[in-house]
């Protein structure tokens, strides 16, 4: 760990805890962010928890930028990884279909893996929830296993559908609401992921982890999903 604080806005710092993207990263960030919590109290207006960082926004009509960066440094004093267990585990059901999924060709043909094995290891895993941004409840996981990895499409599409499941790089996300995006498609969940009316409005949070489980055509619809195909939606 190598902290750094950097300047955001005038009333927004940037704590930069890492510089590299790893799962080990999460419990000292889950560290910081409640030590921060706990030292601005009151005058913290947000913090925004990201792969390697922690956004602190404040009040600048109680703390100068100057009171601002003592108090990050008083939060970092003895810092010990976080014990706690982890967020919350989180079972996303997925259909994985080229008619929904329509990268799991191209994974399949860079992999050198049958489309089946591209599914079979992509819902193998538990992934780790690192951060959420691009859209209310989107929330950026990994890591994936490098074999099925993949770089973002050069052109990205207009639309993607809800519930859309991608990847990537090493990172694997469910959008979820209807959006621009450059991931690879492999399935569509029928979770539902960002409700303003549920408390913290996104079902996932950083610190959480999730698991994907496929699930056939029949069980995807019971659950409440849409197979409208990809390309309808243009």
């Amino acid at each position: 760990m190598n902290p750094r604080i950097e300047v955001v806005a005038l009333d927004c710092l940037m704590l930069r805890l890492f510089d590299e993207i790893a799962e080990a990263n999460m419990p000292w960030l889950l560290a910081a962010s409640e030590r921060l919590r706990t030292v601005f109290g009151a005058r913290l207006i947000d913090l925004v928890p990201s792969y390697t960082t922690l956004m602190v926004h404040y009040d600048l009509t109680l703390l100068s930028p100057a009171q601002a960066r003592d108090l990050i440094a008083e939060a970092l004093i003895d810092l010990a990884q976080n014990a706690r267990s982890a967020g919350q585990c989180h079972v996303l059901p997925v259909w994985y279909d080229l008619s929904v999924g329509p990268e799991l060709s191209l994974l399949a043909e860079r992999s050198g893996l049958p489309v089946a094995e591209v599914i079979r290891r992509h819902s193998a895993r538990e992934y780790q929830v690192f951060a959420l941004g691009f859209a209310p409840g989107f929330a950026f996981m990994g890591l994936v296993e490098e074999m099925i990895a993949a770089p973002r499409l050069s052109t990205p599409r207009k639309k993607v559908a809800a519930g859309s499941v991608g990847i990537a790089e090493r990172q694997t996300a469910a959008y979820p609401v209807v959006s621009p995006g450059g991931w690879n498609l492999i399935g569509r969940t029928p979770a539902q992921l960002f409700d303003r009316h549920r408390d913290g409005y996104s079902l996932m949070q950083p610190g959480d982890t999730v698991r994907f489980e496929a699930v056939d055509h029949a069980e995807f619809i019971r659950l409440g999903g849409d197979d409208t195909p990809l390309e309808a939606l243009a």
